[in-house]
Protein backbone atom coordinates (compact mmCIF):
# COMPACT_ATOMS: atom_id res chain seq x y z
CA UNK A 1 0.00 0.00 0.00
CA UNK A 2 1.23 3.28 -1.03
CA UNK A 3 0.81 7.23 0.59
CA UNK A 4 -1.76 8.10 -1.76
CA UNK A 5 -5.57 6.99 -2.07
CA UNK A 6 -6.71 4.55 0.86
CA UNK A 7 -7.02 1.11 -0.08
CA UNK A 8 -10.62 -0.77 1.07
CA UNK A 9 -10.49 -3.21 3.07
CA UNK A 10 -12.83 -5.70 4.62
CA UNK A 11 -13.83 -7.01 8.13
CA UNK A 12 -13.51 -10.00 7.96
CA UNK A 13 -13.80 -10.74 12.37
CA UNK A 14 -14.45 -8.60 15.48
CA UNK A 15 -13.16 -9.21 18.64
CA UNK A 16 -14.42 -7.66 22.15
CA UNK A 17 -11.41 -7.37 24.14
CA UNK A 18 -12.42 -5.02 26.93
CA UNK A 19 -15.80 -2.86 26.85
CA UNK A 20 -14.20 -0.17 25.01
CA UNK A 21 -11.47 -1.89 22.73
CA UNK A 22 -12.29 -4.17 20.14
CA UNK A 23 -9.77 -6.03 17.50
CA UNK A 24 -10.88 -5.57 13.72
CA UNK A 25 -9.06 -8.34 11.58
CA UNK A 26 -8.87 -7.63 7.93
CA UNK A 27 -9.06 -8.94 4.66
CA UNK A 28 -5.67 -8.78 4.28
CA UNK A 29 -2.11 -8.53 5.87
CA UNK A 30 0.46 -6.11 6.30
CA UNK A 31 3.80 -6.74 6.18
CA UNK A 32 5.05 -4.41 9.05
CA UNK A 33 7.51 -3.50 11.75
CA UNK A 34 5.91 -3.98 15.01
CA UNK A 35 5.01 -0.18 16.26
CA UNK A 36 4.17 1.03 12.42
CA UNK A 37 0.72 2.45 12.03
CA UNK A 38 -1.82 2.99 9.38
CA UNK A 39 -4.06 5.70 8.61
CA UNK A 40 -7.58 4.51 9.16
CA UNK A 41 -10.11 5.84 6.61
CA UNK A 42 -13.70 5.91 8.06
CA UNK A 43 -15.89 7.05 5.31
CA UNK A 44 -17.76 10.39 6.20
CA UNK A 45 -16.25 10.93 9.52
CA UNK A 46 -11.99 10.95 9.57
CA UNK A 47 -9.16 9.47 8.92
CA UNK A 48 -6.79 8.54 12.17
CA UNK A 49 -3.88 6.94 12.68
CA UNK A 50 -3.81 3.49 14.33
CA UNK A 51 -0.88 0.70 15.61
CA UNK A 52 -1.35 -2.89 13.87
CA UNK A 53 -1.62 -5.16 16.86
CA UNK A 54 -1.36 -8.36 14.64
CA UNK A 55 -0.35 -8.43 10.44
CA UNK A 56 -4.00 -8.62 9.55
CA UNK A 57 -5.30 -6.67 12.40
CA UNK A 58 -6.14 -3.42 14.34
CA UNK A 59 -7.27 -2.77 17.85
CA UNK A 60 -9.12 -0.06 18.88
CA UNK A 61 -10.39 1.71 21.72
CA UNK A 62 -13.16 3.76 21.12
CA UNK A 63 -12.61 7.67 22.18
CA UNK A 64 -14.00 9.78 19.45
CA UNK A 65 -16.25 10.62 16.70
CA UNK A 66 -14.18 7.98 13.95
CA UNK A 67 -13.70 5.22 16.55
CA UNK A 68 -17.14 5.35 17.85
CA UNK A 69 -18.41 4.75 13.79
CA UNK A 70 -15.47 1.76 13.62
CA UNK A 71 -17.65 0.45 16.95
CA UNK A 72 -21.25 0.25 14.75
CA UNK A 73 -19.78 -1.86 12.02
CA UNK A 74 -19.83 -5.18 11.46
CA UNK A 75 -17.96 -8.00 9.83
CA UNK A 76 -18.38 -7.32 6.18
CA UNK A 77 -18.46 -3.65 6.32
CA UNK A 78 -15.78 -2.12 4.61
CA UNK A 79 -13.18 1.07 5.47
CA UNK A 80 -9.81 2.54 4.19
CA UNK A 81 -6.32 2.04 4.93
CA UNK A 82 -2.68 3.72 4.41
CA UNK A 83 0.17 2.47 5.22
CA UNK A 84 1.67 0.36 7.41
CA UNK A 85 4.43 3.93 7.69
CA UNK A 86 6.87 5.13 10.04
CA UNK A 87 10.09 3.55 12.08
CA UNK A 88 8.58 0.59 14.46
CA UNK A 89 10.85 -0.80 17.73
CA UNK A 90 13.88 -2.07 17.08
CA UNK A 91 14.55 -5.14 19.53
CA UNK A 92 17.76 -6.20 20.49
CA UNK A 93 18.71 -8.51 23.39
CA UNK A 94 17.01 -9.19 26.53
CA UNK A 95 13.95 -6.82 25.96
CA UNK A 96 11.38 -5.27 28.74
CA UNK A 97 7.86 -3.72 27.38
CA UNK A 98 5.59 -1.75 28.89
CA UNK A 99 1.97 -0.94 28.64
CA UNK A 100 -0.54 1.45 29.70
CA UNK A 101 -4.16 0.92 28.21
CA UNK A 102 -4.42 0.90 24.20
CA UNK A 103 -0.61 0.80 24.36
CA UNK A 104 -0.25 -2.85 24.30
CA UNK A 105 -1.78 -3.01 20.63
CA UNK A 106 2.25 -1.73 19.14
CA UNK A 107 3.84 -3.98 22.00
CA UNK A 108 1.78 -7.21 21.61
CA UNK A 109 3.38 -8.43 18.04
CA UNK A 110 6.76 -8.03 19.52
CA UNK A 111 5.69 -10.12 22.96
CA UNK A 112 3.68 -13.07 20.02
CA UNK A 113 7.32 -13.27 18.11
CA UNK A 114 8.76 -14.19 21.53
CA UNK A 115 10.79 -11.29 22.04
CA UNK A 116 10.09 -9.49 25.14
CA UNK A 117 11.22 -10.95 28.22
CA UNK A 118 8.67 -9.35 30.56
CA UNK A 119 5.62 -7.42 29.80
CA UNK A 120 4.54 -4.86 32.54
CA UNK A 121 1.13 -4.04 31.59
CA UNK A 122 -1.33 -1.20 33.59
CA UNK A 123 -5.01 -0.09 33.21
CA UNK A 124 -8.10 1.55 35.51
CA UNK A 125 -9.20 -2.34 35.81
CA UNK A 126 -9.02 -5.65 35.32
CA UNK A 127 -11.58 -5.61 32.98
CA UNK A 128 -9.50 -3.25 31.07
CA UNK A 129 -6.71 -5.36 30.43
CA UNK A 130 -6.41 -6.77 26.56
CA UNK A 131 -4.76 -9.75 25.54
CA UNK A 132 -4.13 -10.77 28.84
CA UNK A 133 -4.24 -14.21 28.61
CA UNK A 134 -1.95 -14.53 24.92
CA UNK A 135 0.72 -12.19 26.75
CA UNK A 136 0.62 -14.79 30.04
CA UNK A 137 1.25 -17.54 27.51
CA UNK A 138 4.37 -16.18 25.72
CA UNK A 139 6.13 -13.69 28.52
CA UNK A 140 6.28 -13.06 32.04
CA UNK A 141 3.03 -10.67 32.12
CA UNK A 142 2.80 -8.49 35.58
CA UNK A 143 0.24 -6.54 35.89
CA UNK A 144 -1.01 -2.92 37.72
CA UNK A 145 -4.37 -1.87 37.67
CA UNK A 146 -5.89 1.80 39.67
CA UNK A 147 -8.81 0.32 41.66
CA UNK A 148 -6.12 -2.76 42.63
CA UNK A 149 -9.35 -5.47 40.62
CA UNK A 150 -5.76 -7.33 39.36
CA UNK A 151 -2.13 -7.33 40.17
CA UNK A 152 -0.47 -4.15 41.64
CA UNK A 153 -2.65 -1.29 42.68
CA UNK A 154 -1.02 1.49 41.36
CA UNK A 155 0.43 2.43 38.14
CA UNK A 156 2.15 0.11 35.57
CA UNK A 157 5.21 2.57 36.50
CA UNK A 158 5.62 1.45 40.19
CA UNK A 159 6.40 -2.17 38.76
CA UNK A 160 9.47 -0.67 37.76
CA UNK A 161 10.64 0.08 41.20
CA UNK A 162 11.98 -3.75 41.56
CA UNK A 163 13.66 -4.32 38.67
CA UNK A 164 16.62 -4.49 37.48
CA UNK A 165 16.32 -2.01 34.36
CA UNK A 166 20.20 -2.78 33.47
CA UNK A 167 19.65 -5.99 32.64
CA UNK A 168 17.38 -5.10 29.78
CA UNK A 169 19.28 -3.83 26.14
CA UNK A 170 15.84 -2.75 24.83
CA UNK A 171 12.84 -1.10 27.22
CA UNK A 172 9.84 -0.13 24.94
CA UNK A 173 6.91 1.71 25.91
CA UNK A 174 3.66 2.98 24.78
CA UNK A 175 0.81 4.46 26.68
CA UNK A 176 -0.58 7.83 27.74
CA UNK A 177 2.48 10.46 27.53
CA UNK A 178 2.98 11.08 30.96
CA UNK A 179 3.49 7.09 32.16
CA UNK A 180 6.11 6.62 29.38
CA UNK A 181 7.86 10.32 30.68
CA UNK A 182 7.81 8.73 33.88
CA UNK A 183 9.80 6.06 32.47
CA UNK A 184 11.95 8.21 30.35
CA UNK A 185 13.10 9.67 33.41
CA UNK A 186 13.59 6.05 35.47
CA UNK A 187 16.23 5.49 32.50
CA UNK A 188 17.94 8.50 32.21
CA UNK A 189 18.24 8.67 36.07
CA UNK A 190 20.15 5.83 35.91
CA UNK A 191 22.06 6.80 32.55
CA UNK A 192 20.42 4.47 30.02
CA UNK A 193 17.68 6.77 28.44
CA UNK A 194 18.74 5.63 24.89
CA UNK A 195 17.67 2.19 25.93
CA UNK A 196 14.23 3.28 25.66
CA UNK A 197 11.97 3.15 23.01
CA UNK A 198 8.88 4.95 22.75
CA UNK A 199 5.57 4.56 20.60
CA UNK A 200 4.51 8.34 20.36
CA UNK A 201 0.33 8.69 19.59
CA UNK A 202 0.22 12.41 18.06
CA UNK A 203 -2.78 14.15 15.96
CA UNK A 204 -1.98 13.54 11.95
CA UNK A 205 -3.47 14.11 9.46
CA UNK A 206 -1.63 13.33 6.34
CA UNK A 207 0.44 10.19 7.85
CA UNK A 208 3.89 10.85 5.61
CA UNK A 209 5.61 14.10 6.71
CA UNK A 210 4.30 17.13 4.90
CA UNK A 211 1.35 18.63 7.06
CA UNK A 212 3.53 18.96 10.39
CA UNK A 213 0.98 18.81 12.91
CA UNK A 214 2.41 16.39 14.64
CA UNK A 215 5.91 18.13 15.06
CA UNK A 216 7.28 17.84 18.40
CA UNK A 217 9.86 20.57 19.54
CA UNK A 218 12.11 22.08 19.71
CA UNK A 219 13.88 20.00 17.51
CA UNK A 220 10.90 19.45 14.89
CA UNK A 221 10.28 15.59 15.07
CA UNK A 222 7.79 14.14 12.73
CA UNK A 223 5.87 11.53 14.65
CA UNK A 224 4.71 9.84 11.64
CA UNK A 225 8.44 9.73 9.65
CA UNK A 226 11.19 9.89 12.74
CA UNK A 227 8.63 7.87 14.75
CA UNK A 228 6.09 7.15 16.16
CA UNK A 229 9.01 5.03 18.00
CA UNK A 230 11.86 7.08 19.07
CA UNK A 231 15.00 6.36 21.43
CA UNK A 232 14.51 7.45 24.81
CA UNK A 233 17.95 10.00 24.61
CA UNK A 234 15.83 11.53 21.30
CA UNK A 235 12.86 12.68 23.54
CA UNK A 236 14.97 14.27 26.33
CA UNK A 237 14.70 17.48 25.60
CA UNK A 238 11.54 17.97 23.97
CA UNK A 239 7.88 18.48 24.88
CA UNK A 240 7.30 14.86 24.92
CA UNK A 241 4.93 14.04 27.90
CA UNK A 242 4.42 17.99 28.53
CA UNK A 243 2.43 19.77 24.92
CA UNK A 244 1.11 18.52 22.01
CA UNK A 245 -1.05 19.62 19.19
CA UNK A 246 -4.81 19.60 18.97
CA UNK A 247 -6.59 19.50 15.14
CA UNK A 248 -5.90 23.08 14.52
CA UNK A 249 -2.50 23.04 15.41
CA UNK A 250 -2.42 24.90 18.67
CA UNK A 251 -0.32 23.92 21.43
CA UNK A 252 -2.06 22.06 24.10
CA UNK A 253 -0.45 21.06 27.81
CA UNK A 254 -0.81 17.41 28.13
CA UNK A 255 -3.28 16.22 31.23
Amino acid sequence: MGEGLPRAVTIVGIAKETPKIRSFRLSEPFDFTPGQFVMVWVPGVDEIPMALSGEDTISVQEVGDATRAMFRLGKGDLFGIRGPFGKGFSVEGKALAIAGGIGVAPLLPLAMQGKVEVFLQGAASGRELPFRKALSRVTDLRVATDDGSEGHRGFVTDLLGDMRLRDFVSICACGPEPMMRTVLGILAEQGIAARGQFSLHRYMKCGVGLCGSCAIDPDGFRVCREGPVFRGDQLLDTEFGQYARDASGRRKRIE
